[in-house]
């Protein structure tokens, strides 16, 4: 969380100070392990002096989700954890976009393994953060050396902390050859996600996005990307495989996700996306995500839970 003096996080069942939040210092690489994850926004609207938090029953479902394939104990509904989620913003009183961090994790060992049979600890943090959004953001990419996570090694359907340490390494091996990302394949040698965000790119005017199935997190962000464009937008979205030479090609590029919103990629392993600039598609979407969030435009309305007033 952010250090703001007199912040506020939930832990162990309670809202408490930021400082009074510990855990054993032996039970800091077991936490790490095991640990799943969401990241979830909330955006500030000065207008109409709102917060809304962008489809926080959607991530709560996720989060979830994780915690069964990692085989923890549901402790709290998804109707509690955000009613624990609304209270700490305003607790916190934050007039500004914020992150939402709900993590479930164990702190003991039981003999070498992971004790199944003890309920997960579990931690929300919020803290202010930036968004790219409508500020010509852009990325340049390369496809990178390492090989995306399978499903049946680490599945990346997980939002778990571990596997993470994939994405980490191929941003270091990017950002170390002058890269600002980088773009996973996976182990059939197709393109699967860049480093915690979803990919899409446009030919034609026609969206394409690899699959679920793909070695790709379920993103929310994703989805969302695939409703606007079809639904508003009358785009067609194909979710199919994509070879690595079609991101050479292609007239557009993003990535999509929580952190990364909706990044343009204007360059991948030097080559030129379309004319280089950030593509008309990218614009149009960005900018009705950018509207959406923030409650500006009001569709959609079962997306965003607004914070304060009635």
């Amino acid at each position: 969380m952010g250090s703001t003096k007199g912040s506020y996080i939930w832990f162990k069942g309670e809202i408490m100070p930021e400082e009074k939040g510990v855990i054993p210092v032996r039970s800091v690489s077991t936490a790490a392990i095991a640990a799943v994850f969401e990241g979830i926004r909330g955006y500030w609207n000065a207008e109409q002096n709102q917060m809304y938090v962008f489809r926080l029953d959607d991530h709560l479902a996720r989060l979830a989700q994780s915690m069964k394939l990692m085989r923890m104990e549901v402790v709290y509904s998804q109707r509690e954890l955000k009613e624990v989620a609304v209270e700490l913003v305003r607790r916190n009183n934050l007039r500004e976009d914020c992150y939402i961090h709900p993590v479930a994790f164990y702190t003991q060992r039981q003999v070498g393994k992971f004790n199944a049979n003890t309920p997960p600890d579990m931690l929300i943090d919020i803290s202010p953060i930036w968004s790219y959004l409508k500020t010509d953001h852009q990325m340049s990419c390369c496809v990178s050396s390492w090989t995306r996570i399978a499903d049946n090694t680490m599945p990346p359907r997980i939002k778990c902390l571990s596997n993470y340490q994939n994405a980490r390494l191929a941003y270091l091996l990017a950002n170390a050859d002058g890269y600002d990302g980088a773009i996973f394949l996976n182990s059939l040698g197709k393109v699967a996600e860049g480093t915690g965000a979803c990919l899409f790119i446009a030919r034609h005017r026609k969206l394409i996005t690899p699959p679920v199935t793909g070695d790709i997190l379920e993103s929310i962000t994703r989805e969302t990307v695939i409703t606007l464009a079809r639904e508003i937008l009358g785009v067609e979205v194909v979710e199919r495989t994509v070879d690595r030479t079609e991101l050479y090609v292609a007239d557009e590029a993003f990535f999509c996700g929580t952190g990364a919103e909706i990044t343009p990629i204007t360059s991948i392993d030097h080559y030129t996306v379309g004319d280089g600039q950030i593509g008309s598609l990218t614009v149009e979407l960005e900018n009705l995500y950018h509207d959406l969030v923030r409650g500006i435009d009001g569709r959609y309305a079962e997306w965003r839970t607004p914070i304060y007033g009635s």
